[in-house]
């Protein structure tokens, strides 16, 4: 799944995580999480360390939707379907 860096922070804001909240989630650096949010356009970076951002975000809660060229966003997953 590819996700743009304004996913991922409208991710974290959704949630209402500080980016050191999404770093530990993720096992990341918190200057990962701030380097990937300042991508216009899919963040550039090891697909290991993407795949850990966006899956720390889907455990969240978050779902993401459209593509990164079509209608790219996010919601919360409705976890009465779950």
């Amino acid at each position: 799944m590819l996700v743009t860096g304004s996913q991922i922070r409208a991710a974290r804001a959704l949630l209402g995580w500080s980016a050191q909240v999404l770093a530990d989630a993720a096992g990341v650096g918190i200057m990962t999480i701030h380097r990937f949010e300042r991508e216009n356009g899919i963040p550039k970076g090891q697909v290991r360390i993407f795949d850990q951002i966006t899956n720390a975000l889907i455990a969240g809660g978050v779902e993401f939707i459209g593509t990164p060229d079509d209608g790219p966003g996010v919601r919360l997953r409705n976890l009465s379907k779950d």
